[in-house]
């Protein structure tokens, strides 16, 4: 059995920056649905991972990984030293409470560098400094325990992160309704997917505001009496 060795990866594949261009236009509603029923669920990290800045807005970026040994935070510090501007931070410890991975520091810090967002499995802290910074993170808990820096640690290595898989140079989407990890071979699919829902909906609403239900325009009509469903104009109780 080959030992643990912690290791740092400087370098990333990077997406194409005309398409994160083009993703930062939508919330991750739209790209979600983008990406499809299978994708769309694959790629949608629980809502456990919560946003802890409010009307943060959409933050879309490649992907820094940051694995850390339970209780210390040593890769999120490794992790700072190699990410760029317009990268975000994504750090795992396994989704454990033991030693807060992130704070108001590594937070000022990462904002300085021009990163655009931090996405922690695990525990954040010194949440009402951070919401001052103005620099959107994402956490699946929040606790102020005492992280080492000891390691061992992992940079820009495939990690599985709430349940996505997440690999370097992955695009993260997130906003206050969650984080979406989008592989770097399917953003074009999500980017025209949520490009072509978009230019639907603006239909639907128009047809909405001209009068129309939702329920025809969707064609819910049609369908429900496809699956027999009864529409009855009584209540439940006198229908008993």
């Amino acid at each position: 059995m080959r030992p643990l060795k912690s290791v740092v990866y400087k370098r990333i594949p990077r997406p194409d920056p005309a398409l994160i261009e083009r993703a930062r236009k939508f919330g991750i509603a739209d790209l979600h649905e983008g990406l499809g029923a299978v994708a769309g669920r694959m790629c949608l990290m629980s809502p456990r991972m919560q946003a802890r800045q409010n009307g943060q807005g959409t933050v879309v970026g490649p992907a820094i990984t940051a694995w850390n040994y339970p209780g210390d935070n040593l890769a999120i510090h490794c992790a700072l030293e190699v990410a760029q501007a317009g990268d975000v931070l994504v750090l795992t410890n396994g989704g454990g409470h033991q030693g807060a991975l992130w704070g108001d520091v590594a937070c000022g810090f990462a904002k300085k560098q021009g990163l655009v967002g931090t996405v922690v499995e695990g525990a954040a802290r010194d949440i009402d400094a951070i919401r001052e910074l103005g620099f959107p993170i994402w956490s699946t808990a929040v606790s102020v325990e005492h992280p080492e820096k000891r390691g061992p640690a992992a940079v820009n290595v495939p990690l599985t992160v709430d349940g996505v898989l997440v690999e370097p140079g992955d695009v993260v989407c997130a906003d206050t309704d969650g984080v979406l990890i989008i592989p770097r071979a399917l953003l074009r699919h999500a980017v025209e997917g949520a490009e072509k829902r978009a230019r639907a909906e603006v239909g639907i609403r128009a047809r909405i505001e001209a009068g129309e239900r939702p329920f025809d325009i969707l064609g819910f009509r049609e369908a429900a009496a496809e699956m027999g469903l009864e529409i009855k104009d009584c209540s439940w109780q006198d229908d008993a």
